[in-house]
């Protein structure tokens, strides 16, 4: 026979649920507790998304959303690390560098991820985001509180959501933008005696141009230890210049010659060979491999012939076109230059002798100035008034000073803009997998300054008639300085 307990009376009843777990077990009767529990909940889902739930809502979700939140933190962990640490080895890993060929197409593999990652997080986030409007109770909160806790809520969902969503962006943005410009394939060649060295090549296409050519030629040779970077000038309109070993040495064993035939290019100079290969003769046949290597048989006959000039091996190209290279300068917020002497815009004189107030349609005016893309690509190009030596060195300077302009600030706050405009007007046959060690030597120039070397009167080249050995011995001696002999003592 059972016994019936006895009553309890309300001094033996345990305290009230409410009075110990506010958060998941409110007294919604109380308008001011909800409302403190709501700016609680809403300020717990920002900063630590997921907690919200684990302490007010669905466990199965809260887990889901601290899981992501811890997984996404030791992730931001990591990459501090390897950018303070070990950049080298963190750009490898990003961008699948370390992966060999025939591996290659994985490359874009791990970018992919986490994109992929930064998108489910937002949205993640977002969700969170609702469901803990859904724990606040609305309703139950005061009537003024209740409008501002949906505000912060949605404020804080733009800056969380917004954030992981951006940089969802930018990882896609790079990931598409070392695919456009960079090789998947291709082996990276190693340093030629020490140096990297890029032929870099600036085309002018627009309007009123009868033909592409390279009318900026340059040898970037950056110090494969130090990131020491020298750039070397090569006139345009360099003459019966020799060319390294080859299929156009074989046709030009005593030097390059010129043209009765204005169709393959004006006379001899080293700009007109695009014409003379491509146009004039068949430069497939001469380079076979040339456009499966991501390249083009008249940029393979410059590779030859500024290999020839400056005694170096040249196994790289950059090809930046002129005539919308003023997106990346705009892109960069402008770039600062000293204009020494007054310059037109313009296409030229229609007529021999015309001033150039007839036919300029403006005018670059001398002083400290920042450019806009516009008028920094007028900067480069203009001729007219002065020589193609003084180009050579408008050109230069405007090289080191856009390489100034890429600091990690710039780049960062205009990555989107800037990598668009890269994509747009840069080709190469530069490999990824050289990526991570060229952008370790970036970083290592940027603490020096760039030296240059001029093939001009005014650095004792003779522009008729160059001494080529001349030319190879300076090159030689400018990137191999010799050692200093100590003294004896005595």
């Amino acid at each position: 026979m059972s016994v019936a307990s006895p009553p309890r009376t309300a001094a033996a009843r345990p305290p009230r649920v409410v009075e110990e777990r506010p958060l998941r077990h409110p007294d919604s009767s109380s308008p001011a507790m909800m409302t403190r529990r709501g700016w609680w909940l809403v300020g717990m889902n920002f900063l630590i998304p997921g907690s919200a739930q684990a302490l007010a809502g669905n466990h199965r979700l809260a887990r889901i959303g601290l899981g992501s939140t811890l997984a996404l933190w030791v992730f931001a962990v990591v990459v501090v690390l390897f950018a303070l640490l070990a950049p080298t080895a963190g750009l490898s890993v990003a961008t699948g560098a370390w992966l060999p060929d025939w591996l290659a197409l994985l490359r874009p593999v791990p970018l992919l991820l986490a994109q992929a990652a930064l998108i489910g997080y937002a949205v993640l986030w977002a969700v969170l985001t609702v469901d803990t409007l859904r724990l606040v109770r609305l309703v139950r909160t005061g009537t003024v509180a209740r409008f501002g806790i949906v505000a912060l809520a949605a404020l804080l969902t733009v800056v969380s959501s917004g954030s992981a969503a951006y940089a969802a962006a930018a990882v896609g943005t790079a990931r598409e933008t070392l695919g456009a410009i960079f090789q998947v394939t291709g082996p990276a060649v190693p340093p030629s005696d020490g140096y990297y060295n890029i032929l870099l090549l600036g085309a002018d296409s627009g309007e009123g141009r009868d033909s592409m050519r390279f009318d900026s030629i340059s040898v970037v040779s950056v110090n494969a230890e130090t990131g020491a970077t020298t750039i070397t000038g090569i006139p345009r309109d360099m003459p019966h210049f020799p060319f390294a070993e080859g299929p156009m040495q074989d046709r030009y064993p005593d030097g390059h010659e010129g043209h009765a035939d204005p169709t393959c290019g004006w006379g001899s100079g080293i700009n007109q060979l695009r014409t003379e290969v491509e146009v004039c003769q068949d430069g497939d046949l001469l380079y076979p491999d040339a456009t499966a290597n991501a390249s083009a048989p008249g940029i393979e006959a410059t590779k030859d012939a500024a290999e020839g000039i400056l005694g170096i091996e040249i196994p790289y190209y950059v090809f930046i076109d002129m005539h919308g290279f003023a997106s990346l300068i705009d892109a960069l917020g402008g770039v600062e230059m000293t204009v020494v002497e007054r310059l037109p815009k313009g296409g030229g004189p229609a007529y021999e002798g015309q001033p150039a107030e007839d036919w300029a349609i403006g005018w670059i005016e001398p002083g400290t100035q920042r450019m806009d893309g516009d008028t920094a690509q007028w900067y480069a190009r203009s001729r007219y008034t002065t020589d193609d030596f003084d180009r050579m060195e408008r050109q230069r300077a405007l090289q080191q000073a856009i390489l100034a302009q890429f600091t990690p600030q710039t780049v960062l706050t205009r990555f989107q803009e800037v990598a668009d405009a890269g994509a747009d007007i840069v080709e190469t046959d530069l490999p990824q997998s050289l990526i991570p060690f060229l952008a370790e030597l970036a970083m290592k120039a940027r603490e020096q300054p760039v030296s240059t070397i001029e093939l001009t009167p005014a650095g004792g080249i003779d522009e008729y008639d160059p001494d080529y050995a001349y030319i190879a011995e300076l090159v030689r001696t400018t990137l191999h300085p010799p050692t200093p002999t100590p003294s004896p003592e005595g």
